[in-house]
């Protein structure tokens, strides 16, 4: 990853309220956190020119293949951060993000983890600094239960849902793209769930 600075910022705090500096064009900033292999990220760079994209993935493994992936694409428009997404307020000044895509997360569904989960009050309130005031989160899973708990505990933290859908491949919400995972569950006929969230005003 060191050699290539083009794509992975290697002191992201350092750039805390001055990410617009990091791309060539100063546009809307959207966030992936735990990115993955990065087929969803870098399709929606591909897709969306006038958007700059980050993803966030502690596990170097999987981001290099993301960084693989979005070196073959020759993208402008997207980098990514080796970090931990407990970190996100320590490298994104307040306001700084336009969206945030929670995508096929870890459900920890042992109730000794519940912290541990992304869509936990601490994660949410992490979230709601760095994001705008009419900034988004954008949430799939394929795990209903932590789907079920994500309702209830964005819903408690005072977010708005909208775009809520129980079954996304047999909705009316267009211009989807999907995950590596969320390709394999869906083959094998698995739901899929999806909502949209807002802080409030």
């Amino acid at each position: 990853m060191d050699k290539r600075p083009n794509l992975v910022i290697q002191n992201p705090a350092s750039f805390q309220g001055k990410w617009k500096d990091v791309f060539e064009k100063n546009q809307p900033l959207h966030i992936e956190v735990g990115t993955g292999k990065g087929q969803f990220i870098t399709n929606m760079a591909i897709q969306n020119p006038t958007i700059n994209f980050i993803g966030v993935e502690r596990y170097e493994s999987v981001l290099l293949t993301a960084m693989e992936k979005a070196e073959l694409a020759g993208l402008k428009n997207l980098k990514f951060l080796g970090q931990d997404v407990k970190n996100l307020n320590q490298f994104f000044a307040e306001n700084e993000v336009d969206r945030l895509f929670i995508n096929f997360t870890d459900p920890w569904p042992k109730s000794r983890h519940e912290k541990r989960r992304l869509t936990y009050k601490t994660f949410l309130a992490i979230y709601k600094q760095v994001l705008k005031k009419d900034g988004e989160i954008h949430f799939k899973t394929d795990n209903q239960g932590l789907f079920e708990y994500s309702l209830h505990s964005m819903s408690t933290f005072g977010l708005s849902l909208k775009n809520v859908s129980l079954d996304l491949h047999n909705s009316a919400i267009e211009n989807n793209i999907m995950t590596e995972y969320e390709e394999r569950f869906s083959e094998k006929g698995m739901r899929i769930y999806r909502l949209e969230a807002t802080y409030p005003q």
